[in-house]
């Protein structure tokens, strides 16, 4: 058994401690540098990333998703793969490139990937997980700076399975484990179940009770904001939090128990910041279209404007076509 990676970053943060959840198409280089000016959390995801495209012909524009700057520190390369060789490599390869960690996905939902045998699917296969894990954990020991192996998945696949699932991941001995309280079949249709993050927690305790370094749980799903993640930590004794789809048009999320945002100027222009990083860092390399997502998040609120959301919406194609529009809005 490759043993955990011993006194990492991960055990010196204040507990609970509060993450950002990897999201596809959102959480890209551009936005990660807002969100680290803004609202830094403690601890920071880049969008998951396939090793099998990395390797096998697709690395050039695969690898841009990885681009980080010390401000985002700590910060986790995401990588997904049924492959333990290729999830090796792509540990490897975050080394390499300086990262604090390295996670891998068994979670992701996507019919595309479960194709692939990899996100959610690895669930159907728990002696390929325990393969993956173990891979990651031999590759990081074997380099010049190892580094941290956390796992990110769910409750199960279509049913909550996490009296056998957890334990069959925590005897691969992951430094990390985070748990979306869902079910793959689920979605995020449903309410999150913090309860079964409870029993995750306590499953850990009972299998590694007497292990000097414990996996550190992390609950995720349905949380609003600090104060909300503060109570669920509280109520489940994890370890940390992780917030997703709360970041949506407030990089400030984490600055605040309550993730108080500014007036509408304020975000504009801050959503201007994003779209001129966004051109920066990614035309080229993504479509524009990706941002489109952001635009209503920014905006919604009591003092925001529906019509200039359908305006940007249905004019904006390009990054300078947005910032014309911004600009030249009147508040």
């Amino acid at each position: 058994m490759v043993s955990s990676v011993e006194n990492t970053f991960w055990n010196k943060l204040p507990k609970p401690f509060f993450c950002l959840a990897p999201l596809a198409d959102v959480t890209d280089p551009a936005f990660r540098r807002v969100i680290a000016k803004y609202g830094k959390p403690d601890v920071l995801w880049t969008e998951f990333v396939s090793a099998d495209g990395l390797f096998k012909g697709g690395y050039d524009a695969l690898i841009k998703g990885l681009q980080y700057t010390e401000e985002e520190r700590p910060i986790i390369a995401q990588f997904f793969s049924r492959e333990p060789e290729l999830m090796a490599k792509a540990t490897e390869l975050a080394t390499e490139m300086g990262f604090d960690g390295v996670d891998v996905n068994m979670g992701c939902p996507d019919e595309n990937v479960c194709k692939q045998g990899a996100g959610a699917a690895i669930m159907k296969d728990p002696e390929r997980a325990q393969a993956i894990i173990l891979a990651m954990k031999e590759a990081s020991a074997k380099s010049s700076r190892p580094i941290p192996v956390a796992v990110k998945t769910r409750i199960g696949y279509n049913e909550n399975e996490v009296e056998t699932w957890i334990p069959q991941i925590l005897s691969a001995k992951p430094d990390v484990l985070t748990i979306h309280a869902r079910t793959k079949k689920e979605m995020s249709k449903v309410a999150a179940h913090w309860d079964v993050v409870k029993r995750v927690v306590e499953i850990r305790d009972e299998i590694q009770k007497d292990d000097a370094v414990k996996t550190l749980i992390i609950g995720n799903g349905d949380v609003v904001d600090i104060a909300d993640a503060r109570t669920k930590a509280e109520e489940t004794g994890c370890d940390g939090v992780m917030l997703g789809r709360a970041i949506f048009g407030n990089p400030w999320q984490f600055a605040s128990e309550h993730g108080d945002r500014p007036d509408l100027k304020g975000r504009l222009a801050v959503l201007a910041e994003h779209i001129k990083l966004f051109d920066e860092l990614l035309t080229g390399k993504r479509s524009f279209a990706t941002m489109k997502k952001h635009f209503k998040s920014y905006i919604q609120g009591p003092d925001g404007d529906k019509q200039l959301v359908i305006k940007l919406m249905e004019e904006a194609r390009t990054p300078k076509e947005a910032l014309e529009i911004i600009e030249g809005y009147q508040i």
